[in-house]
């Protein structure tokens, strides 16, 4: 009798299984060839203690390299399983490979009206953000709030004057640094599904990081007030409203974007 040829598995095969271990707990890795745990060497005694002794010293689980590696593709087959935004939110919430989620108190999703014909796509959330779990609610926050009443859109409202607002990471990095690039390149799958699912008109990235991770190009002083294509959207890089707090001569940069965008808003 001859046995049927095992199916071959894909590299999509492969993933999916590691990201579906991954989620069922699965924390050590195995090797290809069996061992015997029998002749295996004894670890050496603790400092200090005899041969006899039966404590064993107690390390922290070692990350997984393979599951560390493979982290933006575990990201972006729970992003692709996401058919709701609400859906996009538990899946984020339970993705546990980024370092950023150790150390932050909320998970910071997004704020606004999800059917907006803008989206405005921040870098990272600070300690306001973090605490209140919305993005944009600090100084930087309340610029942005005034930046864009003067064309008629807010947050708060519905319609064609609606906003909605996210970030390019949802967590916290500590003492507000820029997210490093393998962060960024982490959580850019779920950033990806968040646009297509809440399918705006208009993106509107802030500042260089979310440019880094949405158009894959940084220094927003040449990008800004320029139309771009991103996903398929009419996309309008502008300053962060934190820089223009920093540099408020900026402010005439942001009103000359703001007009722009109005004039486009369908």
């Amino acid at each position: 009798m001859t046995l049927p040829d095992a199916p071959c598995l894909t590299h999509e095969d492969a993933l999916a299984m590691l990201a579906w271990q991954v989620e069922m707990g699965v924390t050590c890795p195995i090797g290809d060839e069996p061992i015997n745990r029998y002749e295996a060497a004894p670890p050496p005694p603790m400092a200090g203690m005899g041969t006899t002794s039966n404590i064993r010293p107690v390390s922290m689980a070692r990350a997984m390299p393979e599951v560390e590696k493979a982290a933006p593709d575990i990201a972006r087959i729970m992003a692709d399983r996401a058919d709701t935004l609400c859906a996009l939110r538990k899946a984020m919430d339970s993705f546990d490979h980024c370092a950023l989620k150790k150390g932050a108190r909320n998970l910071v999703f997004a704020d606004g009206n999800p059917t907006a014909r803008v989206m405005i796509v921040g870098e990272g959330p600070g300690r306001d953000e973090d605490v209140q779990g919305k993005p944009f609610v600090g100084r930087a926050g309340q610029m942005l709030d005034r930046m864009f009443a003067a064309i008629g859109l807010s947050r708060e409202k519905d319609g064609a004057d609606a906003l909605y607002i996210t970030n390019v990471v949802p967590w916290r990095p500590p003492q507000n640094r820029d997210p490093e690039p393998d962060e960024i390149a982490m959580m850019l799958p779920f950033l990806q599904r968040h646009i297509a699912l809440a399918d705006p008109d208009i993106l509107v990235p802030m500042g260089n990081i979310a440019c880094q991770a949405l158009l894959g190009r940084k220094g927003i002083t040449r990008l800004r007030g320029k139309w771009v294509e991103v996903q398929g959207r009419l996309t309008l890089p502008m300053l962060h409203p934190a820089f223009v707090l920093r540099d408020p001569i900026r402010k005439r940069d942001c009103w000359t974007d703001l007009l722009t965008l109005k004039a486009r808003l369908p």
